[in-house]
């Protein structure tokens, strides 16, 4: 099939939608597939692969208003062309409002590209656009438009799933979970506690682990006062935040970030902190292994929609998180990973005391870990959203 990709964001853009994307391209490539990318002017200079073709030239995803650029650069009217000029089989969306800018009208591109090809909307999460203050209700039901209006959607959790079949009226759903952007490929000969030493942390403290960008769900204001905790109960905790700290797409992070940092001086653990800032895949790889622990306090539970999630898993890393809100089979505490309460401190310090005190069930915690993301090989995802498109065109 010859497959359109069209993203908010893409390599060397950071952001987990577009690193998605490439990671999917380059999965469907190597099963015989030709991928055509259409992505933010902002990926330049764009990573072009072996079988991934991607055009870097969309300056805005919006619809209305003045446009600086022109009419000629809008994301709605550069797809329509760029669908006809490489005779696409089938165009994938791929969604989370921050990457396309908050802007609605990447939510119209399904009606908008439907009569030229069949589209599949991969969402991401189900998270709102920002339209206009006081919208209210206006833009859950934005979303559940871009849903209705597609061929075929994809969801990457069973809460997702839930909600779209709650709201009926749907095309077919087909939940595909996503899976680590990072491969476990550390810089050759590495070693754990060289490179610990190397990037000044201590190789007697219990070195806990956060990876993803910093916006309020993820509960580091929370891991903060977790860290301060377990210094005042005697262990000798260090807090590693690995990987940028804000992304290219959802501006907001940067106000988390700031935020985050004014609680750690706050609490006085800044000499207990270490911020890797954006590094290479290879020395986010090198650093999960580094951790003794890795920390995640979702404030909305711990899901599959969460790629630093799958990265950890991936890493073999034994894990602290929230309980899910939706059931997951896979997903039962003291199982792949430990589980606390959101917004609780106390429970979360309580669980890393428990675990630097107990290597054995480190090991155990981190081995089931590794075991679980065998399941999320991007070959099996590429497989199952090339069965789902099959599908989609067949019924067209």
């Amino acid at each position: 099939m010859r497959i359109g990709i069209i993203t908010g964001e893409f390599p060397p853009m950071q952001g987990g939608v577009g690193d998605y994307s490439l990671e999917l391209g380059r999965a469907m490539v190597t099963q015989g597939h030709e991928i055509f990318v259409l992505t933010s002017d902002r990926a330049v200079p764009a990573i072009q692969e072996r079988g991934i073709h991607v055009q870097p030239t969309v300056a805005s995803w919006g619809r209305w208003g003045k446009q600086k650029s022109g009419d000629g650069r809008r994301g709605e009217v550069q797809a329509a062309q760029w669908i006809k000029a490489n005779q696409l089989d089938v165009v994938n969306i791929q969604y989370q409002a921050a990457a396309y800018n908050m802007r609605v009208a990447a939510n119209l591109l399904p009606e908008t590209l439907g009569h030229i090809a069949p589209v599949v909307t991969t969402f991401h999460d189900l998270l709102v656009p920002y339209l206009f203050p006081k919208a209210g209700p206006v833009r859950k039901k934005v979303i559940y438009r871009m849903a209705r209006q597609s061929k075929g959607v994809i969801v990457t959790n069973r809460g997702d799933e839930r909600e779209l079949a709650e709201q009926g009226h749907m095309p077919p759903v087909m939940r595909i979970p996503i899976g680590s952007n990072i491969a476990v490929q550390p810089p050759t000969d590495y070693d754990k506690t060289a490179w610990r030493e190397a990037h000044f942390l201590p190789h007697d403290a219990l070195i806990v682990g956060f990876f993803g960008f910093i916006n309020r769900s993820k509960g580091v204001d929370t891991l903060a006062q977790a860290i301060r905790l377990l210094v005042d109960r005697g262990i000798n905790a260090h807090l590693l935040i690995v990987g940028g700290q804000a992304g290219a797409s959802d501006q907001t992070n940067i106000q988390q970030a700031d935020e985050a940092e004014r609680m750690v001086g706050g609490l006085g653990i800044s000499r207990r902190v270490r911020w890797t800032g954006f590094v290479t895949p290879e020395a986010v790889s090198a650093h999960l292994m580094a951790c003794d622990v890795v920390a995640l306090p979702f404030r909305d539970g711990v899901s599959y929609r969460r790629g630093t999630l799958m990265a950890t898993l991936a890493h073999g890393c034994p894990i602290v998180t929230t309980f899910p809100q939706v059931d997951e089979p896979d997903l039962v505490d003291g199982q792949a990973m430990k589980m606390v309460p959101p917004d609780s401190p106390q429970k979360l310090a309580e669980a890393l005391r428990e675990l630097a005190h107990d290597e054995a069930q480190r090991i155990r915690l981190g081995k089931a870990a590794a075991q679980l993301a065998t399941q999320f090989s991007w070959d099996a995802i590429a497989a199952a959203t090339l069965r789902f498109f099959e599908q989609m065109r067949a019924s067209r």
